[in-house]
């Protein structure tokens, strides 16, 4: 199951990501303005966002693998169909629909954990997520890059959306099945969103995805066309050289996560484990913010693969925080909520980089924003989130401790 959905996330990325691989190209073709190009790499977010509240509302009330397998094929065929586009409106059409299908993912994979795996499991099972988020990524530059050079970007974006379906047949086989953990999922036992809102934990949550997503989503959407046009690498080189952020990244999501969970067998608290990961890991990312200021390159990419490495560390945790808190109650709704408030970065930090480097000339500014944002992010986690442990709902009847406790 785990290793299905670790494929998943990473034809997830690769799908979202395959615009900024053939930004360049597509650039030239069309004629687009750097600010344009802005508001084209953030088209997806902008209906993935809006729609993860609805995503999770409907992971916590229909089935979880038919909801997976609808987005899959919603999302592989807009990948397909972006191949034969033509013009910038039809483009953004296409990013739009993709961000549809691939907004179930995430509240997906919450629904899954929570009922399935207990908390020092989810803390490996949301790792092995990461790392394929960003093995993907990593597998699209290299490949992508090599493929938009010698056959064109639309070759590249029909053969993703075709070859991606084929996960959907291996999911229909392997999904799980049979009964979940014993929990009362009645819909009148589930918290609603307001009440999921009220939790001490959720600005926390969300002002810490949303700034980590800002870096990550910085290095996917613009370190392609940074490398080529700042940096003055060939395509080729571009490819190689853009692979390895994400894979540093997915190597310290997969070592963090295992020394998190040697720290929780060993008797420490989920808190002081998830917290320090998250903290630790933001903070130590802002160093980007010397990439450009570095005139050596080797000096700059080293700088680049280290502030990636930092995020890997923060990445090994946060889902998990979240799923612990919310329970199988409210992971779909919770997880919902957060992955909005945490995709608005990717509304903002393409579009927010093209105005910057259209006003500027250069990337100065816009990697100031990410490590300003980054830190932010650290100071979230430090200062506002509460115990990691689960929270008892309003909605959900006593469990067999709190009516004993009750009885005279």
């Amino acid at each position: 199951m785990v290793c299905l959905l670790v494929i998943s996330v990473a034809i997830n990325y690769i799908d979202r990501s395959n615009l900024s691989i053939a930004a360049s190209s597509l650039k030239e073709e069309m004629a687009l303005s750097p600010a344009q190009l802005g508001l084209l790499l953030s088209s997806f977010f902008w209906s993935y966002a809006l729609c993860q509240i609805v995503s999770g509302w409907v992971v916590d009330r229909w089935n979880v693998n038919a909801v997976m397998i609808a987005g899959f094929v919603l999302w592989s065929g807009a990948t397909a169909a972006t191949g034969w586009a033509v013009g910038f409106g039809m483009l953004f059409a296409f990013r739009l629909l993709l961000g549809i299908g691939e907004s179930v993912a995430y509240p997906c994979y919450s629904k899954i954990f929570v009922q399935r795996l207990d908390e020092r499991q989810r803390g490996v099972a949301n790792a092995l997520i990461d790392a394929g988020s960003k093995f993907g990524p990593a597998l699209g530059t290299l490949v992508g890059g090599l493929l938009v050079a010698r056959y064109g970007w639309r070759f590249l974006f029909v053969a993703l959306g075709f070859v991606g379906l084929l996960w959907v047949p291996a999911w229909l086989k392997w999904m799980p099945r049979g009964d979940t953990a014993d929990t009362d999922e009645r819909p009148e036992t589930r918290p609603g969103f307001r009440e999921i809102l009220r939790h001490r934990s959720v600005p926390a949550t969300f002002i810490g995805h949303f700034c980590g997503n800002y870096f990550w989503y910085f290095l996917l959407t613009w370190l392609p066309y940074y490398l080529v046009h700042e940096r003055h690498f060939s395509l080729q080189t571009m490819a190689v050289i853009g692979a390895v952020p994400p894979l540093l990244s997915a190597g310290a999501t997969i070592v963090a996560s295992w020394l998190s969970y040697r720290a929780l067998k060993a008797g420490a608290t989920p808190t002081r484990v998830r917290k320090t990961c998250t903290v630790t890991g933001l903070t130590l990312a802002t160093v980007v913010v010397f990439v450009p200021m570095a005139s050596d390159t080797t000096t700059a990419m080293a700088v680049l693969m280290f502030a990636s490495i930092a995020y890997g560390v923060f990445a090994s945790s946060h889902w998990t925080i979240t799923q612990t808190i919310a329970g199988p109650l409210a992971a779909g709704r919770w997880s919902g909520l957060q992955n909005f408030v945490g995709n608005l970065s990717g509304i903002v930090a393409p579009a927010l980089t093209g105005f910057a480097v259209d006003r500027t000339g250069n990337f100065l500014w816009a990697f100031a924003a990410v490590g300003f944002v980054t830190l932010t992010g650290a100071a979230a986690y430090l200062f506002g989130l509460g115990p990691v442990e689960p929270a008892i709902w309003n909605s959900s009847p006593p469990g067999p401790k709190e009516s004993a406790r009750d009885e005279p």
